[in-house]
């Protein structure tokens, strides 16, 4: 006799993070927290994100954590910083950990190690990746996480895209969420594992099919300065006509139009976005896919982007905002709030995000904190013998805590739209929700 699915009880999520600089130490406390939230519930999977001061520890920080948590699969990835809660640890110690109960839900670890070459186009080479993720009917989401210097990821992400299963009405079914690891500058520098299998190349990741619903948002950190423009001659990376003009003097052109204030978010770097969807009349922040310009050419008139471009893609240039970024990731945790509150959150943010943009500490994880804090209305609290336990929350959010982890990477994997894609300067958010 089959179960009826409303007797399966929904995902539990606990989350906890230390600083402390000693990692068997910080383990311990981290994993302790998780035991406490999860209240005699088994652990089915674990995420741990550690800081790069506890690279050289990756294979006992598996080994530590599978041992007190005993998840089914354990993945993790080193971070140049590392969040949990409503507090971000930016490029000091810390051991961030996000633990999933998950009845009902399939799990189909990877590595890169299986992969075939990551060409989309063959059909083959798509049947094997799909086998290798354990694509399903029933998939919520993929996660992975990659070395950068290793991995060629924008040929990975859409290959990843492309091995999804379809339904009755031809859309792909789960999404493609992850991060590059970010706690080295050069290769080998880096650390991820799955389980008791530890790496300093390639990639890591998981497959949830069943009984779950994953949803994601994604926050751009940027704004766009001058107008769309049309790629009317290109190779590679290099974009050499834009309108039919030299790409640079055009770059120029828009450089010199802008206002002193735009002007003083040039320290931040100038950045292109390519636009998703061209089929569109007119474009939004959520259009765009930002990339950074990376170099010039005075020779041929050239610049060069983080990304393959080609003739044909409207582009416009952009500038990193603070303002804009608060008020875009603010207005999407809004429309999040008017769903079935989470059961808690990853959040995998840009390294170039944090006290590099915002003045103050603690932004995006402070403002998914207070977004989905429990708050108690007054009346419950003035009820004789309630007891009031404040969380001291950055930026004044009250309640419940809301669990949450995850890191600072040095590239965002998360869909817009069905696709994903690999982003930077952006803030994605991963929430689980019962099926």
């Amino acid at each position: 006799m089959a179960a009826n699915s409303n007797s399966v009880p929904g995902p539990a999520v606990a989350a906890a993070l230390s600083a402390q600089p000693e990692t068997a130490l910080a383990v311990r406390a981290a994993a302790e927290d998780c035991l406490a939230q999860f209240a005699g519930r088994p652990c089915d999977l674990a995420f741990v994100f550690f800081s790069s001061h506890h690279t050289e520890q990756a294979e006992a920080i598996s080994r530590d954590v599978r041992a007190m948590l005993k998840p089914v699969n354990c993945l993790g990835v080193s971070a140049e910083s590392v969040l949990g809660g409503a507090i971000e640890v930016e490029r000091a110690p810390g051991v961030s950990i996000l633990a999933l109960s998950l009845p009902g839900v399939r799990l189909s670890a990877f590595t890169s190690d299986s992969f075939p070459p990551l060409d989309a186009s063959e059909k083959e080479h798509v049947a094997v990746l799909a086998g290798g993720v354990g694509a399903a009917e029933d998939s919520a989401a993929t996660f992975v996480f990659a070395d950068p210097f290793s991995i060629p990821v924008l040929q990975l992400v859409p290959a990843l895209n492309k091995a999804r299963r379809v339904d009755a009405e031809g859309k792909p079914i789960g999404r493609v969420i992850g991060g590059l690891a970010s706690a080295a500058r050069a290769p080998g520098g880096n650390a991820i594992f799955l389980d008791g299998k530890i790496a300093r190349f390639g990639a890591v990741g998981v497959t949830l099919s069943g009984n779950l619903t994953v949803d994601t948002i994604v926050s751009q950190g940027c704004r766009a300065v001058g107008q769309p423009m049309l790629i009317t001659k290109a190779k590679n990376n290099l974009i050499l006509q834009l309108g039919g003009k030299p790409a640079r003097e055009v770059m120029r052109e828009v450089v010199n139009d802008l206002t002193p204030g735009d002007r003083g978010a040039l320290s931040g770097g100038l950045f292109l976005g390519r636009v998703i969807n061209e089929y569109k009349a007119r474009f939004g922040r959520d259009d765009f896919l930002i990339r950074a310009v990376v170099g010039e050419d005075p020779t041929s008139g050239s610049i060069a982007v983080a990304d393959f471009v080609r003739p044909g893609q409207t582009v416009q240039f952009h500038v990193r905002d603070a303002d804009t970024a608060t008020q875009d990731f603010s207005l999407l945790l809004d429309g999040q709030r008017l769903h079935e509150r989470p059961a808690g959150g990853m959040l995998v943010t840009c390294n170039g995000r944090g006290t590099r943009l915002f003045q103050e500490k603690n932004h995006d994880a402070a403002a998914v904190s207070r977004a989905f804090s429990q708050v108690t209305a007054g009346e419950q609290k003035a009820k004789p013998g309630s007891i009031i336990t404040p969380s001291f929350l950055p930026g004044g959010a009250t309640g419940g805590s809301f669990p949450l982890a995850g890191f600072f990477a040095s590239g965002e994997i998360a869909p817009v739209g069905s696709d994903s894609f690999l982003h930077g300067n952006s803030a994605c958010l991963t929430l689980f929700r019962s099926k």
